[in-house]
């Protein structure tokens, strides 16, 4: 009797099994309307700072900085941005934005995202080290938090953790929240 219910039972699984899916939750993470840059979050956040030690600007960046950067930023970061390069009536951001530092880092070493267990995440902080040639002992580390949009992943804001920070409020996003 007991074989017979097993029997009965193990096709009935693998019938009903069959007609369930399981879909991973990356294709449920939007889509990107701009080009991207490829790789992983630490990839494309190192190649972000590399960019930025490349062409280091101070303050909003204009739109000619903006069109180079945007295949790094994220929609709501690069939106954020073209309103704050607008005439306002609010003061200006100055210094370097993606920094603690208001003069900026001159080298950049963003941490390996190996060690994120959830491979679906679809947004995932990076510890950054940054430091100030010619001042010496000036290091500190910041956090790059980056989204995934589309299959691509983006800079989504700058989380300020320096020793004192020249922006206040704890991160880039928050300059812009009214």
């Amino acid at each position: 009797m007991k074989y017979q219910v097993f029997a009965a039972v193990i096709p009935l699984t693998l019938l009903l099994s069959a007609c369930t899916t399981v879909e991973p939750a990356y294709k449920d993470i939007g889509s990107r309307n701009a080009p991207c840059i490829s790789g992983g979050p630490d990839e494309v956040a190192q190649k972000f700072y590399d960019l930025r030690l490349k062409h280091p600007s101070l303050g909003v960046p204009d739109g000619q900085q903006l069109a180079q950067y945007r295949p790094w930023l994220s929609g709501p970061l690069y939106q954020d941005l073209l309103k704050a390069g607008q005439p306002s009536s609010k003061p200006a951001l100055r210094g370097d934005i993606f920094s603690s530092l208001p003069a900026g880092a001159t080298s950049a070493s963003v941490n390996d995202s190996s060690t994120i267990p959830n491979t679906d995440a679809r947004n995932i902080a990076l510890r950054v080290n940054l430091a100030r040639a010619g001042q010496p002992g000036l290091q500190w580390q910041d956090e790059i938090l980056m989204a995934r949009e589309g299959t691509c992943w983006t800079v989504d804001d700058i989380r300020y953790l320096g020793p004192a920070p020249h922006i206040t409020g704890g991160s880039l996003r928050q300059q812009f929240e009214e």
